[in-house]
């Protein structure tokens, strides 16, 4: 059965594994958990037991926060 298209419809969030959020932030897996730990990165989101990964609007809004701090400095 093939479910029906709703222009009005938002997409879906995209979730990013760790090598596209490197690559995204230019941060190192280290650099990005120890982020997480002080608070100051998006938490993953757990997939399974061994796979997590990150809505891509949390990566974009912490990019545009960095983006932000530097225009204010």
């Amino acid at each position: 059965m093939q479910s029906e298209i709703n222009p009005h419809q938002t997409p879906p969030e995209r979730l990013l594994r760790l090598p596209e959020v490197e690559t995204r932030v230019g941060l190192r897996k280290s650099s990005i958990y120890e982020a997480i730990r002080r608070g100051a990165f998006p938490t993953p989101v757990r997939l399974s037991p061994r796979a997590v990964c990150w809505p891509a609007s949390e990566i974009d809004a912490w990019i545009s926060e960095r983006i932000g701090t530097r225009a204010r400095a």
